[in-house]
């Protein structure tokens, strides 16, 4: 299907929109009277609403939030939670939330950074997609549908059923929902040789803002385009991605290699700075910064832990370790070969036995965490390093850690306008920070310190702007207004998760959500701006645009 210039788009769309509106109100007794009446089936919607009078109602709330910080009494609640087991109980919500002027949030996981999917200061309903989970191979042909409320586990537990020579690029924590991952861009350790999760998106289903069910050819090439990687929140509500697998050998080998300062990491870590990136495709290598116990008695250090995947086995990849990174002295008793499935296990630290455990859809120890990003574009120097290491030994970095993300590869070979997602060539490595701790009240005096050491990595990182991921979402750099938010607001974030994209992100957006009806405090805008008069809602252009 042809795509739209985005000139084009911007006048088609300013032509065919004029003012609109829908009827506001916050009563969600309403509500509830209008799903019900929008309802073929009236019984069969009642078991999948629940509202704080429902005795599971919390049970529900609670089930995926994965972040402390917003299961606190203070959070935000939801008026109402939908929990639909087909696609096509989805569409009365939509229709009766814009009637009532009620929010939605969308949980495919609740793994989201600042709990956007489950939370809102305005009032607002959850459909949470947590039973929509089918998941179909077809490994002839190499492809795969998920269904939005599956996890990643899942995923990779059902390809492994029916094939252990493919894979996908997706995430390595299994409890990640499939519907926000993918829409984010989405990546593991697969990132060098296969790019992101998105990239390997070939059709998807989703639900627009009039309740249609739209596939790849009925939505066109600019929403395809815009839900691979500009998340999908903005768009619509999506239901499920069919996915392009990926091959991988029957065997590969993995390793962990810890270095402490006194074994020196500085050294090491410097260096792999020059050469991660440079590596072979098959190869990854990333690094983990923690605060450890010394050998020293009474005495802390820090850690750098070199994990890494190689897609081969061990006779192939001692050799390319001795030649591109002997500074790490990676020998054979450190390296184990094994299936892709079953290092899928390892990397997330699970014991490598039964794959049963991918199936869990629940985190094992859930806790409050701030988390920040950043992009690495010129190695960072010693001393850098050392600053950095400087910070972790505060009492608020106990349980804290930096994690570095190798680049180059396949991601130096697609263009970053491809998809949404632009951090592609030029960047050495991205940098996770995050920060756990476990009382409530202690939350502002972590958060502030993982706020000092973003600050402090400022002239090491990218710049004009200072990027950042959307699936590691981060109020700290802008947030829309509750109301009208102008396109130069959007922007001072916007251009961090998106640089030049976030204008065609916004194009999209008013041709597909004129009203901009799904938003949230970072969601894509429309070029109009909305009021609320006489009890209707109206949208007409917004001139800063």
């Amino acid at each position: 299907m042809k795509t739209t210039s985005n000139s084009s788009l911007l006048f088609t769309v300013l032509v065919i929109f004029s003012c609109s509106w829908a009827v506001s109100s916050h009563e969600h007794d309403d509500f509830l009277q209008c799903l019900s009446l929008q309802s073929n089936n009236h019984s069969s919607i009642s078991n999948i609403v629940y509202t704080p009078k429902n005795s599971s109602y919390l049970s529900i709330l609670n089930f995926s939030i994965q972040n402390l910080r917003f299961e606190s009494v203070t959070t935000p609640k939801p008026l109402v939670i939908i929990t639909p087991v087909h696609e096509s109980q989805i569409q009365p919500v939509i229709y009766c939330a814009k009637e009532n002027g009620m929010q939605i949030r969308v949980r495919s996981g609740g793994h989201d950074y600042e709990g956007l999917s489950y939370t809102s200061q305005v009032p607002f309903v959850i459909i949470d997609l947590v039973n929509l989970r089918e998941i179909n191979v077809e490994v002839e042909k190499k492809t795969a549908w998920i269904q939005a409320g599956a996890r990643l586990g899942e995923l990779y537990y059902r390809i492994a059923e029916k094939s252990r020579t493919l894979g996908f690029p997706g995430g390595v924590c299994p409890t990640v929902g499939a519907g926000g991952h993918i829409s984010g861009g989405g990546y593991g350790t697969l990132i060098r040789k296969y790019g992101l999760a998105a990239d390997h998106v070939i059709d998807a289903r989703i639900i627009d803002v009039n309740g249609r069910i739209l596939d790849r050819i009925s939505m066109g090439e600019d929403l395809f385009w815009a839900i691979r990687g500009g998340g999908a929140a903005s768009f619509g509500v999506i239901l499920a991605w069919k996915l392009e697998l990926v091959d991988v050998p029957e065997k590969v080998t993995v390793f962990t290699i810890a270095k402490t300062l006194e074994q020196n990491a500085t050294n090491i870590v410097h260096r792999w700075q020059y050469v991660a990136h440079k590596l072979d495709e098959d190869l990854a290598v990333r690094v983990f910064i923690r605060r450890v116990n010394s050998t020293q008695d009474g005495k802390r250090t820090i850690q750098a832990s070199f994990q890494s995947l190689f897609l081969g086995g061990v006779d192939r990849l001692l050799p390319l370790m001795q030649q591109s990174f002997p500074e790490l002295g990676l020998q054979r008793e450190d390296c184990t070969e094994m299936s892709w499935i079953e290092s899928a296990l390892y990397i997330y630290g699970l014991p490598v036995g039964s794959l049963e455990v991918l199936l869990n859809r629940t985190q094992a120890n859930v806790r409050h965490f701030k988390a920040k990003v950043d992009y690495v574009q010129k190695p960072i120097s010693k001393n850098g390093l050392e600053g950095i290491w400087k910070r972790f030994f505060k009492e608020e970095a106990e349980e804290a850690e930096m994690l570095f993300v190798p680049y180059g590869g396949r991601m130096d070979e697609v263009s970053e306008s491809t998809i949404p997602f632009p951090h592609r060539a030029g960047n050495l490595y991205q940098i996770h920070y995050m920060v756990n701790w476990d009382e409530e009240e202690a939350s502002e005096r972590y958060i502030n310190w993982i706020r000092r050491l973003y600050s402090y990595m400022a002239s090491y990182v990218s710049k004009s702007p200072r990027a950042a991921y959307i699936n590691y979402r981060d109020l700290d750099i802008g947030v829309n207004n509750k109301g009208n938010t102008s396109y130069t607001q959007a922007s001072i974030w916007g251009r961090k998760y998106f640089k030049n994209n976030f204008k065609r992100l916004v194009q999209v957006k008013t041709m597909v959500d004129p009203t901009n009806f799904f938003r949230n405090e970072q969601s894509i805008p429309s070029i109009y701006s909305r009021w609320t008069k006489n009890g209707k809602e109206y949208a007409c252009p917004n001139v800063d645009a």
